[in-house]
Parts: C-alpha cells; structure tokens; sequence
C-alpha cells in the first residue's frame, strides 16, 4: 500500500517460491489492519533495520513488532477498515476483499494523489500506536531532518529522490507528518488495549 514495503494483498493465484503467504485467520477487519500495519512506513523502518539482504525471513517477520489483532479497538478498525479497500481495490481480481470489508462499488481509478493521501493518514495512524512522538517520526522519514544535511544515515532515499524528482519535494515526508499533526490536533490517538 506504501512505497517502502514487504507486504501485498493479492488475489488468488499461483506464486513464485521466494514469495511467502501468510493467511489470517481472523475477520477481514483485522487482516485489514494487519495489511496496513505491515505495510506502513513505521514497521518498514523496523524491519530495515533487521534485513541484511534482499529477502525478509520467516523468522525476521516473527520478530518485527506488529500490532496484534487483540489490541484493536473498534474506533481503531473504524479509522484504518475504510482506507484499505481504496487502496487494494484498483483491479477487479480484488474485489471479493473489497466485498468481505463492506465495500460493494465499482473498484477505485488509481489516484497517486489519493492514494499518497491514504497512506499518509496510515503512516501517521500507526507511528501514533507505536507511540512515536514528532521528531521521531520525523527521524524514520529523513534522518537528516532531524541531525543535520550532513547526517551520514538515510532511511528511504529511493523513494525521497524518486519523489524530490517528480514533486519538487519529498511528498510522502510533508503529508506524513500533516497527517500525523492532524490527528493529534484531532484528538484522535489510537486506544491499543494491551499494547506499547
């Protein structure tokens, strides 16, 4: 759902063997919040930290610290649930997601503008449920926004170049971090039980 990612929801099909799939037994609203957890810029941070090569382990992925279906409120899965299927649902293979998350309409154009939009508002969702305050959000984004342009760390330069390129400007930073200021003047903070 991200530029930076590990995971995918993907129709029924066939694939190669260095692809792993996870099937979750739980109700399509957590998977659905499991999709976004896994495919945001906070857990994409961690697991990069983690990953030596080019290939995320099963036993990489059992130790990344992803959000645990019980944790969810039901405002949580109310803000993250209807995100989801505008994100996946762009061809008609994913419809049947789309249909189990509630969602009976003609599947989404692609919208790079929406779309950024949506992931922002993610992003920010879940580096509030890791309880990342601003500058540490901001440090996962561009290190050096935060230590200095002569910081030898980067994070997601590819995505940072590719988008100062495009945009003029590192987009997904600015609408994170908008993103992540509205929600807390919002008030809205995620109520994980059990987690943190």
């Amino acid at each position: 759902m991200n530029g930076p990612q590990f995971s995918a929801s993907i129709p029924a099909f066939a694939i190669a063997h260095t692809i792993r799939n996870l099937f979750i037994h739980q109700p399509v609203e957590l998977s659905a919040a499991f999709l976004a957890n896994v495919s945001g810029i906070p857990l994409d941070f961690v697991a990069r930290q983690q990953v030596g090569g080019t290939h995320l382990t099963v036993e990489m992925v059992k130790q990344l610290p992803i959000i645990p279906h019980t944790a969810y409120s039901e405002a949580d899965l109310a803000f993250i649930v209807p995100r989801v299927p505008e994100l996946t649902y762009t061809s008609h293979s994913m419809a049947p997601f789309a249909r189990d998350l509630g969602y009976e309409g003609a599947h989404f154009a692609w919208d790079e503008d929406r779309r950024a939009q949506l992931r922002s508002e993610l992003d920010a969702w879940y580096a509030l449920a890791y309880g990342l305050i601003r500058d540490e959000l901001r440090y996962i984004l561009d290190p050096a926004d935060v230590m200095g342009p002569d910081y030898p760390s980067e994070t997601f330069r590819v995505l940072k170049s590719n988008e100062e390129r495009k945009f003029g400007e590192y987009r997904t930073g600015r609408l994170v971090l908008a993103a992540y200021d509205a929600l807390l003047a919002k008030g809205l903070r995620p109520r994980l039980e059990g987690y943190r």
